[in-house]
């Protein structure tokens, strides 16, 4: 069967089962339960509590269907809610504690727990033994990743699903994966210098102070080492390729208990199967070993809670004005149930009452251009509203989510004393699919003075989402800017000024945000989140103007945090950075890209970033109380002429323990009711040095 057809029967059994079939609901679950038990198993590295994931996984994906918009894509949006689940699982508190192993020299054997027994298939080659001891080394970002590649691996993934799962193009989702085989490669010679026989001396003495957690600290300790010692380095050689390894390797088998209660189930009511896969595990009754492909592996019984033990959960009434953290976004613009306690993944999702309240233009996906933009006749398109407002008016979108199949030019001024305002309406949320546009065009190109952009959700665009074009005295806020492939927002052009770029979240993008390719002053970005983007979080590059950047936070993107300069020559601009704060980016935290304008740069952080911490060059920049601790290249790369004074590298004592937490969980949170940044205690030093991550105001 086909790729297409395979894709055909899902959409239609989707199709029955939300008109109510409780034997559509059934095989769907059925047939998709062996992938996600997988895509969870083999990130949380065969952990008794990935039955407890896969279980609330397949709750959620239930309990959503309803409200799923496109049927073809059903297997893309349940791996997001797997890897969603992953993500929530790793960071919780619990996982640090259980990644600790009792003893930090000898490598643990795979019978001594239910863990490793699970993971006891793997053991087909020595190497295979290697690469499960490796993975317990790697981040959560990458444990969560290396369980959606395995299945890729293994052909019952495409790379566009995987895509899906991460909300990245394609060719972002590849850049990810090179980094994650990167670390994978990094532990395996981490392993094996653990291993050898005999050790080397220098590790030995090195390995006294370790707590046997395998924690990013001591990984890029243990690497360094590793790339540096004559005697270790060697033993890297002879790896074989991943892929090579993971295409031999047997799946994970569900456990035997779950899927005989399934079948046991029969034809259930929807009611019935939520209370099925929703029953918690007890401790495994018996386990049996097997031979599969020369190795070992492990089918584990269960026992269930007895009858009546279970809870049943009813499908939520699902509507547009969920408030913050009861709802995320799925597939085709739907939403489905999520606890507003766990819910630390990213997002800028619009909260209750930060829309306007009172509009002169409104626009509905329902709406008609032949309308007359009123409340009752409201426009079809932002393109209508835009060619038809006036300074001092105010458009708003209502609720749902705006197809356009061409980009939208918006040119019409507002003044000082009339600004004019686009936003969502109340507290609902809007999402514009830049998808249909075609990727030779920008989706929305703006050329104006005085204008507020806010509560706005622009995604999926084949080029740039949204760019401002020699834009003056623009506010743009409160917005969610994510899986687009060149950038999320972009401020460009000579007589870019007065600009301000507030309380945002870019992600999945090329780059995060860009004010590029110009000149302008006056220039505020504040507030904002850039993560998981492509080359930079934050990018300058080639903009002339001095930017003053507060408060501003870049974690995970695949390049650096913060790029304040570049292009060909290179053109760097006087900027301002306080309180601003860039971890686990691959490469700097901090960066002019070669330039040598008169930066400052005042209480900020660079913390566990790939390369330099901050790589200044600049022979005139300023650095003041600014805090940078385990980054991977190094603490700074500044020139010997730049002024620095009461920053950590040249104050004594400083290391990661200063912090009061290294834990982002918090920091990545969704935001306050205002719009604010979640309350954290992530990076906080309390001395004066370094971030506040207390945001602005």
């Amino acid at each position: 069967m086909t790729q297409s057809q395979i894709t055909t029967d899902v959409a239609r059994l989707v199709r029955d089962a939300q008109a109510g079939s409780s034997g559509a609901l059934d095989e769907l679950v059925a047939e998709h339960l062996s992938l996600i038990y997988n895509i969870i198993g083999r990130a949380l590295g065969g952990h008794p509590d990935v039955d407890d994931v896969v279980q609330e996984t397949m709750l959620r994906a239930i309990r959503g269907l309803p409200a799923l918009r496109e049927p073809d894509r059903f297997r893309s949006w349940l791996i997001a809610i797997a890897y969603r689940q992953i993500q929530l699982y790793l960071r919780s508190k619990k996982v640090t504690r259980l990644r600790s192993v009792a003893d930090p020299v000898e490598v643990p054997d795979p019978r001594g727990d239910f863990a490793d027994h699970t993971a006891a298939e793997l053991v087909v080659a020595d190497q295979r033994r290697e690469l499960v001891e490796a993975a317990r080394w790697l981040d959560d970002a990458d444990r969560r990743l290396l369980g959606l590649w395995w299945q890729e691996a293994s052909g019952e993934l495409t790379r566009s699903e995987l895509a899906a799962a991460l909300e990245v193009q394609p060719k972002h989702a590849a850049v990810r994966v090179q980094r994650m085989k990167a670390q994978l490669d990094a532990a395996r010679g981490i392993v094996r210098a653990l291993r050898a026989r005999p050790r080397c001396p220098v590790l030995t003495d090195q390995l006294r102070r370790w707590n046997g957690a395998t924690d990013p600290l001591w990984r890029k300790r243990l690497v360094r080492h590793v790339r540096e010692c004559p005697q270790c380095e060697p033993r890297r050689e002879g790896l074989v390729a991943p892929e090579e390894l993971l295409l031999g390797m047997a799946a994970l088998p569900v456990p035997v208990g779950m899927v005989a209660a399934l079948h046991a189930a029969g034809p259930a009511t929807k009611a019935g199967l939520l209370s099925l896969v929703q029953q918690k595990t007890l401790a495994a009754a018996a386990a049996t070993t097997v031979a599969v492909g020369g190795g070992v592996a492990y089918a584990v019984y269960y026992e269930t809670l007895p009858p009546g033990g279970e809870t049943v959960v009813v499908a939520p009434t699902l509507t547009r004005s969920a408030a913050p953290g009861t709802a995320r976004r799925v597939q085709g613009g739907g939403t489905a149930s999520a606890s507003p306690s766990a819910s630390p993944t990213p997002t800028s999702r619009e909260v209750a009452g930060l829309g306007v309240q009172n509009a002169n233009i409104f626009v509905a996906p329902n709406g008609s251009d032949s309308g007359d933009g009123t409340s009752r006749k409201p426009y079809a398109t932002l393109g209508k509203a835009v060619s038809v407002v006036k300074p001092g008016q105010t458009i708003a979108l209502r609720g749902g989510t705006y197809r356009p199949t061409e980009g939208i030019e918006i040119t019409t001024n507002g003044t000082a004393d009339k600004p004019i305002v686009l936003s969502n309406y109340r507290n609902e949320r809007v999402i514009i699919d830049a998808s249909g546009v075609p990727a030779e065009e920008w989706a929305i190109v703006q050329r104006t003075t005085n204008w507020t952009v806010q509560g706005l959700e622009v995604t999926k665009s084949k080029s740039h989402p949204y760019v401002c074009r020699a834009c003056r005295d623009n506010v743009f806020r409160r917005l969610s800017m994510h899986g687009n492939a060149r950038s999320g927002l972009l401020l460009r052009d000579p007589g870019t000024s007065g600009n301000q770029v507030l309380d945002s979240d870019f992600f999945g993008n090329g780059i995060g945000l860009g004010v590029m390719f110009g000149d302008g002053t006056g220039n505020l970005v504040r507030g904002n989140r850039a993560y998981d983007n492509g080359p930079a979080g934050f990018d300058t590059g080639e903009f002339a103007g001095g930017i003053s950047f507060e408060y501003n936070w870049a974690f995970g993107n695949a390049k650096n945090g913060f790029v304040l300069g570049g292009g060909d020559p290179v053109i760097a601009g006087a900027h301002r950075l306080r309180h601003n704060a860039a971890w686990d980016n691959v490469g700097e935290g901090f960066s002019d890209e070669g330039g040598n304008a008169a930066l400052e740069l005042t209480n900020n952080t660079a913390f566990r970033n790939g390369g330099d911490g901050f790589r200044l060059r600049s022979e005139i920049a300023v650095l003041r109380s600014n805090a940078s601790i385990d980054n991977g290249r190094g603490t700074i790369s500044l020139s010997a002429t730049s002024s620095q004074s009461r920053n950590s590298w040249q104050l004594d004592g400083w290391s990661a323990d200063t912090f009061r937490s290294t834990d982002p969980a918090e920091a990545i949170g969704p935001r306050q009711a205002d719009g604010r940044y979640p309350r954290t205690a992530f990076l906080v030093t309390g001395n004066g040095v370094g971030a506040s991550m207390a945001g602005p105001g």
